[in-house]
Parts: structure tokens; C-alpha cells; sequence
């Protein structure tokens, strides 16, 4: 038997496993700090019982259960939790939950519950051993099949159409993350909780597309329609996920053999389409951008480095800009600066080229262009109209 332990807390991970291997030495014990290292114990190890603290910073113990579940059928999980958690340890139970342990742990009462899970264990083993082996390799098959046929590559000698005997009629569902780091956890949240879906709505599977989108393909269940389930998975999606993404399907598709195209329409549209982005901090984000940008607005303001500023993807951070501020970043800081041209033309000891190079031009004749366009005037014919003005 292979056991995960998880919580943030070192002193509760380590007595625990002192207690088991004293009790149960030939019983593997993997620890795990947070239910982020523990997804990635869960993806490279076979563990069999997962015992999981309730809250901890992030993701709490019953979010990373739920997640989990669809993937790791087999698994059996416990939670650990305090008298004052008690009503998500009752949760926990409800979602499937073989038993909670209150804090502090009786070590006689974790060594009776490991050891009533081990028998449990080597029971089920006899008989499901055989039938989760063909379950498994069905589910690789799947996903090789459909990874390399979205992609449009060569299917070999597969009858595509005997495969796809179960599924006449059905819906593609493709989900995309913008993020230019490592997104595993994520990967692995949208795999989890798009399945979930598939299962509640109708049939079907999800495969890995690339490192950054999922497909998912979904015969829906006579009188559903597809944009339930593509609601209830922005909604999901929109509370599990720390990176923008975007959901976007196929109409109803009869022929198998339009399957990349409609992929590859997919990826295009993806170019065009907003991510959603209930990211926490996004609005914080931009208040600090637009900080940064009214008290450097002589300096380099390029898009690029403000996103880098506050650590968003530009394509992402230029979206969320415009939706913020009703304006595009660009027409965002040309108007401030040349606001600031404008107060500086009345200073009659500045130059044009002076009043140029402090909000961040370099090329006056640039700085010309760009005013002109905007007040119908050069600097300085709008420098005269203001002293004539003011003259009167």
C-alpha cells in the first residue's frame, strides 16, 4: 500500500508517518506540503490512500479531492481536520471520503483506520486488477487517438470509424490557457473537471492537445445542450484556475473525418477571442500599472515592459487594459502624454524640443506628428493659439 500525506504543516506530516511506518513498516509513505506537490505525487506515483489536512493556503483539502477524484478513481481519501472543521470533515464524507481524523490524531485510532484501508485495498485488488487494466489502456487509447487526430497527422491502419462507433454524433470542446509558464496543475484541473462535466451531460473523453489546451469530445445526452455544459465549465473553471483561458466548442459534428478542420478553426478563433480572467489580482494589476504609467510617462512605456511590470502576459494584460479603462494601451499613453505636452507648451521658456523629450519623445518631429494629429495643430501653432487666447 502506497500512502500520500498532505499538509503544510512539517510537525503534522511527520508524525503521522512515524506513527504508520512504526506501525506498518512495509507500508510506502510519500509526504507532500501542499495539494499543489501532491497533484504531482498523485500524477507519478500509484498511490492508494491519500490523508489530506482541509485548509491550506491556496487550495483546501476537499478542492484538491474533487479535482482528483475523475483521474484517480481508485484512490481513497481521509481528511484530517480540527474540532472547529468538523463540517468539512462531514463534507469531505459526502464527496466520498473513506473517514476523517480529528486533530490531534490518536495514533491507535489512524493505526485501526490504515490498517481496516489495507484490507479494503487487497480486496479490491483481486477483483478490479484485471478490469482497471482495460479500463486504463482504453482511456490511452482514446487520448493517443484523438490527440493525433485533431492534429491531422497520419492515423495509420486505425479504422477511425469502428472507434468512433459509440460517438455518430458529438461536440468538441476545446479549452486554452495564456500563460508562458509551466501550467501542470492546470493541465490537470481542466482534464479533471472537464471529464467530471462530460460524464454529468452525456459521453465521451478528454485529450491533451498541447501545453497549453485540452480537447474534449462530448455526445450530449438527449435534451442538454452543449452551452450548459460549456457555463458550467467557465464557471469551474473561472474558480479553480490562477491563469486567463478561454472555452470554445464546435457545433454538432456527424462526420468524423471533419475533425481537423474544425480544430484548426478552433485554434484560429482562439486568436481573436478574449480570455476569460477572474484571475485574483487582475484589477490590482492594472492600478498599479496605471501608477506606474502617470508618474513614468517620460520613460520607455512599451507594452511589453509595464506587463512585465506587473507579471501579466501582455496579450492577456493588454486585453484586461482596454476592458479596465475603455481604451487601448497605446491611445491610453499617447493621450497622457501629450495631456502633459500640452500643460508643458505654456511654460514659453521650454522648447518644442524640450516639452518633446520630457514626456518621452526623442524624435520632435515624431512628437509633431503625433499632436498634430490629435489637436489639429503643431506644438507650436497650438503654443501661439494658447497666448492669443490668453492675450484677449
Amino acid at each position: 500500500m502506497q500512502i500520500l500525506i498532505v499538509d503544510d504543516e512539517s510537525i503534522i506530516r511527520e508524525g503521522i508517518r512515524r506513527t504508520i511506518r512504526s506501525r506498518f513498516p512495509e507500508i510506502g509513505i510519500h509526504l507532500a506540503s501542499s495539494p499543489e506537490e501532491a497533484v504531482g505525487v498523485l500524477r507519478s506515483e500509484h498511490i492508494d490512500v491519500v490523508l489530506t489536512d482541509i485548509l491550506m493556503p491556496g487550495m483546501t483539502g476537499l478542492e484538491l479531492m474533487s479535482i482528483s477524484r475523475k483521474r484517480h478513481p481508485h484512490v481513497k481519501w481521509v481528511v484530517i481536520s480540527a474540532h472547529s472543521e468538523f463540517s468539512y470533515a462531514q463534507d469531505a464524507v459526502r464527496l466520498g471520503a473513506k473517514d476523517y481524523l480529528l486533530k490531534p490524531i490518536g495514533k491507535e485510532k489512524l493505526a485501526e483506520l490504515i490498517e481496516t484501508l489495507g484490507e479494503e485495498l487487497k480486496r479490491e485488488n483481486e477483483l478490479n486488477k484485471e478490469a482497471g487494466l482495460l479500463r486504463s489502456n482504453l482511456k490511452l487509447l482514446r487520448e493517443a487517438v484523438l490527440q493525433r487526430w485533431a492534429a491531422g497527422l497520419d492515423m495509420g491502419t486505425l479504422d477511425l470509424h469502428a472507434f468512433m462507433e459509440s460517438y455518430p454524433r458529438f461536440h468538441l470542446v476545446m479549452v486554452k490557457m495564456e500563460s508562458g509558464e509551466r501550467v501542470h496543475l492546470e493541465h490537470f484541473i481542466i482534464e479533471n473537471v472537464l471529464s467530471e462535466l462530460i460524464d454529468l451531460h452525456g459521453s465521451g473523453f478528454v485529450a491533451s492537445y498541447d501545453n497549453q489546451s485540452l480537447i474534449g469530445l462530448v455526445t450530449m445526452r438527449d435534451g442538454t445542450a452543449v452551452e450548459e455544459l460549456l457555463s458550467g465549465l467557465r464557471q469551474h473553471l473561472k474558480k479553480y484556475l490562477k491563469v486567463p483561458f478561454q472555452v470554445m466548442s464546435t457545433g454538432l459534428i456527424e462526420d468524423y473525418k471533419s475533425v481537423p478542420g474544425e480544430v484548426q478553426r478552433l485554434r484560429q478563433a482562439s486568436a481573436t477571442q478574449v480570455y476569460d480572467h477572474a484571475v485574483q489580482g487582475s484589477e490590482k494589476a492594472i492600478e498599479i500599472a496605471l501608477q506606474y504609467i502617470r508618474s513614468h510617462f517620460h520613460a520607455d512605456l512599451s507594452l511589453e515592459k509595464v506587463a512585465a511590470i506587473v507579471f501579466l502576459n501582455p496579450v492577456y494584460f493588454s486585453q484586461l487594459f482596454k476592458q479596465k479603462t475603455g481604451q487601448g494601451y497605446k491611445e491610453y499613453v499617447i493621450h497622457l502624454r501629450l495631456e502633459q505636452a500640452k500643460l508643458l507648451l505654456a511654460n514659453p521658456d521650454l522648447k518644442v524640443a524640450d516639452v518633446a523629450e520630457r514626456i518621452g519623445y526623442q524624435d520632435i518631429r515624431h512628437f509633431t506628428q503625433v499632436f498634430r494629429k490629435k489637436f489639429g495643430a503643431t506644438p507650436t501653432e497650438y503654443r501661439q493659439q494658447a497666448r492669443e487666447l490668453a492675450g484677449r
